[in-house]
C-alpha cells in the first residue's frame, strides 16, 4: 500500500509525456473498472490496481515495466497476479494482432512498438492458450479504459481490505 501510495504524481513517463493521469490514479482507475466488470475476481482486481508500479521502480523501461512490477509482487500477493501484471503488455500486443481497428491511446499506440509490436500469428495461437488469457485480456481493456482525467474512483486505503484477503490468498 505504501508503494502504490509513492506513486501519487508519478507518471509513466518522466518528462510527463505519457498518459494523462499518474500511476496511483490510473491503478485506481483500472481496479475500479475491474471490480465492476469481474466482482468475483479479487486478485484481477489487485492485478489491475499494482499493473504499473514498474513504471514507479525501473523508470523509463517500457518493455520491462510489466516484468518489474511482476517482480515485486509476486511474494505478497501470489503468482496470479504477478503473472497477470506481466501478461498486460503481451496482452495489448495480442489485442493489437487481434483486433488492429482497435483504438489504442497515443502513448500506448507510441510504446507497442517498442514493447514487440503486433503478435504473430503463432504468439496470438500460445497466449491464447494461456490459462489467464481472458482475465489478461480484461485487465489490458481496463488498462486501456483507466486513464481519465478527474475521474473519481474510490480511494488506495479501500482497497485495503482487498489487497490483504489476496495477501493471505497467496
Amino acid at each position: 500500500m505504501a508503494l502504490l501510495a509513492d506513486c501519487a504524481d508519478v507518471w509513466d513517463t518522466p518528462d510527463r509525456s505519457g498518459d494523462p493521469v499518474d500511476i496511483l490514479d490510473h491503478g485506481l482507475q483500472v481496479a475500479a473498472v475491474l471490480a465492476e466488470r469481474h466482482p468475483d475476481d479479487e486478485e484481477l482486481q489487485v492485478a489491475g490496481l499494482v499493473h504499473d508500479i514498474g513504471h514507479y521502480l525501473v523508470p523509463a523501461d517500457e518493455a520491462g515495466h510489466g516484468s518489474h512490477g511482476a517482480s515485486a509482487v509476486e511474494g505478497l500477493l501470489g503468482p496470479r497476479v504477478a503473472r497477470l501484471v506481466a501478461a498486460h503488455i503481451p496482452a495489448k500486443r495480442y489485442l493489437a494482432a487481434a483486433d488492429p481497428q482497435r483504438v489504442l491511446s497515443p502513448e500506448s499506440a507510441r510504446t507497442l512498438g517498442c514493447q514487440g509490436g503486433p503478435m504473430t500469428p503463432d504468439e496470438v495461437e500460445a497466449f491464447e492458450a494461456d490459462p489467464d488469457f481472458e482475465a489478461a485480456v480484461a485487465l489490458r481493456r481496463a488498462d486501456d479504459a483507466g486513464k481519465v482525467v478527474g475521474l473519481r474512483v474510490a480511494p488506495l486505503e479501500s482497497w485495503r481490505p482487498v489487497v490483504e484477503r489476496v495477501a493471505a490468498g497467496r
